[in-house]
């Protein structure tokens, strides 16, 4: 059975099906909702991957420099390399780590003044200046006080997430649900359609990429100018999306990644409004809210009679759904359970310094410690994925309640597009887990493939980004400074590598769930049925606190989420197929 909100109004049909031969534009209008799903050996929903998440990417630091010292606080936390995205989609840690590795914009000009005014003393001019290391004093000192001030905004929003993230979701949703009523209100007497413009710019982008792909340069460059007269960084869903992908079209065309990868450095948000953007997300959208409710509740479903856990998570995050599970779990009937988490990070270790982990074990440990839970562990594994040993570095006991974990991050290893003869790094991860005989293996993924070709890619970009964009635009002002955060420099970043890049350099290679599920059977995963309560919670959750436009369905043993029809990401839980009974 599937459930599914519809909206009141109706759409016209596009005529982008003409421009994207084999793709079923039409699935993402509310009155074809899931029309096709039914069909053979493919899958029916048109689908796409964000954030997140943003989000959580190994290969993602290859792109990068190393992070300044003003990055410290957040990479305590940021537990991947993302981008982005995906949450986002793989949350949105992910994406901000695809973005360049710099100092903040605005701390970088005033220490380049105290630079230049200080040198410019150094030449003819050796006399000491009193009043010039005066100014230079009192200009370090600001710095040093921005800093601070910074630091402790960004813990005050750690903490406030890591022990009240459903709270301060539920205040700043009710916050949200104002502002756009009023906003819905003001508008309600207004006549005025873009509808026209939003076909236009669509098929333009489309248009685009085709005389790209076909080398066909002046074309490219019309219609490249044409996309930019109708793109605005600030106006409605369409405006913003041709806004975030012109930036990588015009980088494939010119042969400029590089360069146009560089400009973005002074793009990059604060630690602090990168923070406010995630929370931001996570309020709007109940993307990440339903991945946390599906890992929690199965681990606690999991957990019933057992007095020990072992979580091993692929890619680590912020760490917020482990804080719920540890509340859940010191607050259930019985005995207080033992608990041990071990984080599987990004190999490089410059990617994730010692004193990031000694942060977020120290954050897991306060908030097992304010729950009373007598016993708590926390390891940390830096090495490329492929290569973790089950003996050597997980240190699994017989008696313990083994959980893996993976968070939208699986999309960041290589797959058979770069391996072609031996086992991808892809299918050799999923070979260790099912050695591993988890007593479960929760796998979401952002539901968007990549396809062959430049062009394929492209159009599923497209229509991803057009559903996420919607998305905001129902959810949040258009005036807000975090949602402009999300859209052009988070999502900006996936979009620009996704569109400009190609082979090794392409940060996600991403698969549709069906294309998942062969995957792991091939490698002997069992698909475990869904729990019909876990469906009931979520549902609930959605329909009580979110946009009517957000949607959960079942097909087959995954649990689906998206928006007005297209699936967006899909859950699903999993064991070693020679251990699976029942």
């Amino acid at each position: 059975m599937i459930w599914i909100v519809r909206r009141n109004t109706t759409k016209t049909a596009e005529n982008i099906s003409e421009l994207v031969p084999g793709v079923d534009v039409g699935t993402y209008e509310p009155d074809r909702l899931m029309h096709n799903a039914a069909s053979e050996g493919e899958v029916d929903h048109e689908v796409q991957q964000p954030f997140a998440e943003i989000l959580s990417c190994p290969r993602s630091n290859d792109l990068l420099q190393d992070g300044s010292h003003e990055e410290t606080v957040l990479d305590l936390v940021l537990s991947k390399s993302n981008e982005v995205e995906q949450a986002f989609l793989k949350g949105m840690e992910d994406a901000y780590r695809l973005l360049p590795k710099v100092n903040n914009f605005r701390r970088d000009n005033l220490v380049n003044q105290i630079f230049i005014k200080s040198s410019s003393h150094c030449g003819a001019k050796k006399r000491y200046n009193s009043d010039d290391h005066q100014e230079e004093v009192r200009s370090s000192k600001a710095v040093m006080a921005m800093k601070k001030a910074e630091d402790n905004n960004v813990n005050e929003i750690l903490d406030e997430m890591m022990s009240h993230a459903s709270k301060t979701c539920n205040r700043g949703m009710d916050k949200l649900h104002i502002m756009m009523e009023n906003k819905s209100r003001k508008c309600s007497g207004r006549k005025v359609s873009r509808k026209d413009v939003i076909i236009d710019v669509r098929a333009w982008l489309i248009s685009c990429a085709e005389a790209v792909a076909a080398n066909d340069y002046m074309r490219a460059r019309e219609l490249l100018k044409k996309i930019k007269n109708h793109a605005s960084e600030t106006g409605d869903a369409t405006q913003r999306l041709a806004q975030c992908f012109t930036m990588g079209l015009e980088a494939r065309l010119l042969g400029a990644r590089g360069q146009i990868w560089q400009m973005q450095r002074t793009e990059r948000p604060s630690i602090e409004d990168f923070l406010k953007a995630y929370k931001l997300y996570y309020t709007a959208c109940c993307f990440n809210k339903v991945a946390f409710i599906f890992t929690t509740t199965t681990i606690m479903q999991a957990m019933v009679g057992k007095s020990r856990l072992h979580i091993v998570d692929y890619g680590m995050h912020f760490g917020f759904q482990w804080a719920d599970l540890l509340r859940l779990l010191a607050t259930r009937e019985g005995s207080l359970p033992e608990v041990k988490i071990t984080a599987i990070g990004p190999p490089k270790r410059k990617a994730c310094p010692a004193g990031r982990i000694e942060e977020i074990e120290r954050r897991f440990r306060q908030c097992a410690h304010e729950f009373g839970l007598p016993s708590f562990k926390f390891h940390t594994i830096m090495k490329k994925w492929e290569d973790v040993c089950i003996k050597a570095d997980l240190n699994i006991d017989a008696d313990e309640v083994l959980v893996v974990n993976d968070l939208y991050s699986f999309s960041a290893l290589m797959d058979e597009s770069i391996f072609f003869d031996d086992p991808s790094p892809r299918d050799i991860v999923l070979n260790n887990i099912k050695n591993m005989r988890p007593d479960v293996f929760i796998q979401g993924i952002s539901n968007f493939s990549v396809g062959s070709s430049f062009l394929s890619r492209f159009r599923e970009m497209l229509f991803y980004h057009m559903a996420i964009f919607d998305t905001l635009d129902a959810t949040i002002p258009r005036e807000s400074k975090y949602r402009l955060v999300l859209e052009q420099v988070v999502l900006g970043s996936y979009a620009l590598n996704a569109i400009a890049f190609e082979g090794v350099d392409l940060v996600e290679r991403p698969e549709k769930y069906r294309q998942w599920q062969s995957r792991n059977q091939r490698v002997g995963l069992k698909q475990l049925p869904l729990k019909a309560e876990i469906i009931e919670v979520v549902k609930d959750e959605v329909m009580k606190h979110y946009h009517k436009d957000f949607f959960i369905c079942e097909d087959g043993k995954w649990l689906l989420q998206g928006w007005m029809g297209r699936v967006l990401f899909a859950h699903s839980t999993w064991v070693a197929e020679d251990v699976y009974s029942g």
